[in-house]
């Protein structure tokens, strides 16, 4: 059951203490609690309920999106989330609740389903809410311009003569996954494994009736132990264990499929079921590499648990293969946006035209000029730009003259500065937040903990403008004296 309650603003005087005094308004969550528009989002949380006068209340939508955002802004597990909660008023007062309570508020397993309740989608609308906040009275009106005529699109309509202004900074990311670095074997090695746990459940019913089919699982585990001991073992030597591990595997799997004609798969949770249909798919991918001796494969599984992972080719010093989603992004003003995330490996550059409509539907107009590094700039974005007189980074094609050259390597060399602004959101949505390590284990929820985190560095920003706004009007008012 879901009760509406956001609507009703509570100011920190009206929360009560149990030991006296009041909160300070200068805290940073008494004023992140005035920046997110909470009550703008409860219909769409309020449909993950369904619509029932009885059972226990849930939890708001304040309380559900804001434990979320406590648990990125700290970078703390879901059991300390929980704790902090119950030790400081503050961000109890951010959650909404009316008063101060010593115990848990709730359990830290229920930050799971909050995750569930809240798509990417969902969060995509708070995060330009918040950003876009003081630019809803700054949208230019184009449609006072004089149309044009003509079977073909018109300049005003592609934005030639239409105002511009900001600029665009574009750039991609890997958010890598909780997984272990993958090899064939060990990925065959952990399917033979979950194989046999899910032979010996489907067995259980015709234990002492029936002689369970042997796996020779001992025999498997000491042949992979022995394996993983050695230091550096020859391709030879990895291929024959790969040739095994399928062999076990093939064994397994028509084993598991005679005991599902006696007994049913019911028997089965839904993770084993999951994990099952998983190793199928990669046993045959696996046996098609192996025999046609490849080490490559579109839509390759690399993790049985998460099967929506995928490499990602960076080509990163640090790391030339990552393993997550893929996530695009552009920071307009020291705000950043999700403009494409994928778990499949995609050309970044194909993203430019889409990020330039919606930066003219979000501001009215398009940018001067689009900041991006050099697999942005193919000959479509370029003539793109160029029909709606953008600027696009990066040197013009072409001959050019001394003083041209000149002008050009000033020129990028001012671009080359604003655009590390991409990059320090990255460094600091992954050195101070969770970007780096994407702990939840779903499509979904994986998606959803990205996407706050790009949330919570806007709301890092705001906070930053508020403290500025108030530096300003401070000295402002202050005769200062030399």
């Amino acid at each position: 059951m879901y009760k509406n309650d956001e609507k009703q603003i509570m100011i920190p005087d009206d929360f009560f203490l149990p030991f006296g005094g009041k909160l300070n308004k200068e805290n940073r969550w008494v004023k992140l609690a005035n920046i997110i528009p909470w009550w703008e989002f409860e219909d769409k949380y309020k449909e993950n309920f369904k619509p029932s006068c009885t059972g226990e209340k849930a939890f708001s939508v304040r309380a559900a999106l804001g434990t979320l955002i406590i648990k990125t802004k700290l970078g703390i597990s879901d059991e300390e989330t929980v704790n902090q909660i119950a030790e400081n008023p503050y961000l109890q007062y951010f959650l909404g609740f009316p008063k101060f309570k010593e115990e848990l508020p709730f359990a830290s397993s229920l930050i799971t389903h909050f995750r569930k309740r809240f798509s990417a989608d969902i969060l995509n609308e708070v995060n330009e809410k918040i950003a876009l906040a003081d630019k809803t009275d700054k949208k230019d009106d184009n449609d006072n311009l004089p149309p044009t005529s003509g079977g073909n699109a018109s300049q005003d309509e592609d934005g030639v003569n239409c105002k511009k202004s900001g600029k665009l900074i574009l750039d991609a990311t890997c958010t890598p996954a909780d997984i272990q670095y993958p090899t064939d074997t060990r990925l065959l090695n952990e399917a033979r494994e979950k194989l046999e746990e899910i032979i010996d459940i489907l067995h259980k019913p015709e234990r002492g009736k029936k002689k369970k089919a042997r796996t020779y699982r001992q025999k498997a585990h000491e042949s992979y132990i022995a394996f993983t001991k050695l230091r550096k073992p020859k391709l030879a030597v990895i291929r024959k264990m790969r040739g095994k591990l399928l062999r076990y595997i093939r064994r397994d799997l028509k084993i598991v499929e005679a005991l599902a004609e006696r007994n049913k798969l019911e028997l089965l949770n839904r993770r084993q079921y999951k994990n099952l249909l998983v190793i199928q798919e990669l046993y045959w991918q696996q046996l098609e590499m192996y025999e046609n001796r490849q080490y490559r494969k579109e839509d390759r599984i690399v993790s049985i648990s998460q099967p929506h992972v995928r490499p990602i080719v960076r080509g990163k010093a640090s790391a030339s293969v990552e393993l997550g989603a893929k996530l695009s992004v552009s920071v307009v003003d020291g705000f950043i946006f999700c403009e494409k995330l994928e778990w499949d490996a995609y050309n970044e550059g194909n993203t430019l035209v889409d990020s330039l409509e919606r930066y003219k539907e979000k501001y009215g107009f398009y940018p001067e000029a689009v900041l991006a590094d050099k697999i942005y700039r193919t000959k479509d974005n370029r003539n793109y730009c160029k029909e709606r007189g953008i600027r696009l980074s990066g040197s013009k094609l072409g001959r050019s003259s001394e003083d041209e050259k000149k002008e050009a390597k000033k020129q990028a060399y001012q671009d080359s500065r604003e655009r590390n602004e991409v990059e320090g959101k990255f460094g600091t949505g992954k050195r101070k937040f969770t970007m780096d390590c994407i702990m939840a284990k779903l499509k979904k929820t994986s998606e959803t903990v990205i996407v706050l985190n790009l949330l919570v560095l806007n709301l890092e920003k705001r906070l930053r403008l508020l403290l500025y706004k108030f530096l300003i009007k401070y000295f402002c008012s202050v005769d200062l004296v030399y």
